[in-house]
């Protein structure tokens, strides 16, 4: 049985502004196993970002605050640590590729410097030998030279050079959860697979568990072991990705895989829009977050959240629609939707 390595269970979170309070996340709940990855797809501001930031505790209060749930991290739950312990945690046994390279990179630091900072802070080791680690780790995530560019700043580096530099910090302590957020934005398609490829590499070698935060399903159906789809700070789906994308439940669900492009369909086949726009998270409604854009709404959709629903192994999901009527109105959905993960 695999090794357990992160149970998140009910986790809210919040922020308090002078408007009202953002209910960004709102009861989430998942587990991560050794050399798992899970994929979590949901439109912008869903809660992804704010999910994966919760679980680092890297959310900033005042206005931001956990007001619920737990996270655990190998049997310790890391909201009962205080701040220098949570320091120990964050690069050393949970690190994160930030979405934007460019912003998480210090311009007035040498990449050698800053992968070698993590090495010494965590593991302890000498300068001299934190920076030869520095310059292994470049050369493992594919950079070319990395004997010169250890020495460059991230203003030298192209986009997908950033990208692997995160990613050569991120894993400088070998850690057990490796959390990617968005780590192929604004890279071009064939930098887009040499990142994928570069993080499938490192999992494989150092076993580690990956959470996988990406608005891309084409990448969560090649990387993920399983899916948890969010809306409006909710779980409205998740389960392994085989039986998400082949038996998809909710309506959300079924909008995701509609909008995706198949290459490989030999009828023409629009693309179906999601219509509408995400909800404001100062005003959601009491029910479904995704009441209000659900073409098969029903009243009793904005009045209350419906509970868990598991509709195959480990596929749960939450929607009012009977699962009889769902069968049938998927049945009558473009064909491409039954085979989405082909």
């Amino acid at each position: 049985m695999a090794e357990r390595l992160l149970e998140v269970t009910d986790l809210s979170t919040q922020f308090f502004t002078y408007a009202g309070v953002v209910k960004a996340v709102n009861g989430v709940s998942f587990t991560l196993d050794r050399d798992e990855t899970l994929g979590i797809v949901g439109e912008s501001g869903s809660g992804k970002t704010v999910t994966a930031m919760s679980v680092m505790r890297l959310i900033p209060d005042p206005p931001g605050r956990i007001v619920g749930g737990t996270i655990v991290h190998k049997g310790r739950d890391l909201l009962a640590l205080s701040k220098e312990e949570m320091s120990d945690i964050r690069g050393n046994d949970i690190a994160m590729i930030f979405q934007d390279p460019m912003t998480s990179l210090n311009p007035v630091f040498k990449i050698g410097d800053q992968i070698a900072e993590v090495i010494r802070r965590h593991q302890g080791k000498s300068k001299r030998e934190s920076w030869k680690m520095a310059v292994d780790l470049l050369a493992k995530v594919g950079i070319p030279d990395p004997e010169e560019r250890v020495n460059q700043y991230p203003f030298e580096y192209s986009g997908g050079m950033r990208q692997r530099a995160m990613i050569a910090m991120a894993i400088s302590c070998n850690p057990d959860i490796l959390v990617a957020d968005e780590p192929t934005t604004a890279l071009d398609v064939t930098i887009q697979a040499q990142i994928m490829d570069v993080i499938r590499a490192m999992q494989e070698q150092y076993h580690t568990g990956v959470i996988m935060i990406t608005h891309d399903l084409g990448v969560v159906a090649q990387m993920a072991d399983k899916v948890m789809v969010m809306y409006g700070g909710r779980t409205l789906e998740d389960g392994p990705v085989d039986e998400v994308y082949y038996n998809p439940h909710n309506p959300y669900t079924w909008g995701l895989l509609g909008s995706l492009p198949r290459l490989d369909e030999t009828e023409k086949q629009r693309l179906t829009p999601i219509e509408g726009q995400p909800p404001n998270l100062l005003l959601l409604p009491a029910g479904c977050p995704f009441s209000g854009r659900c073409p098969y709404e029903m009243p009793v959709c904005a009045g209350e959240f419906p509970a868990l629903e598991m509709v195959g192994p480990g596929h749960g999901v939450h929607c009012w629609i009977p699962v009889a009527q769902r069968e049938k109105i998927r049945a009558g959905l473009p064909q491409f939707l039954q085979r989405a993960a082909s």
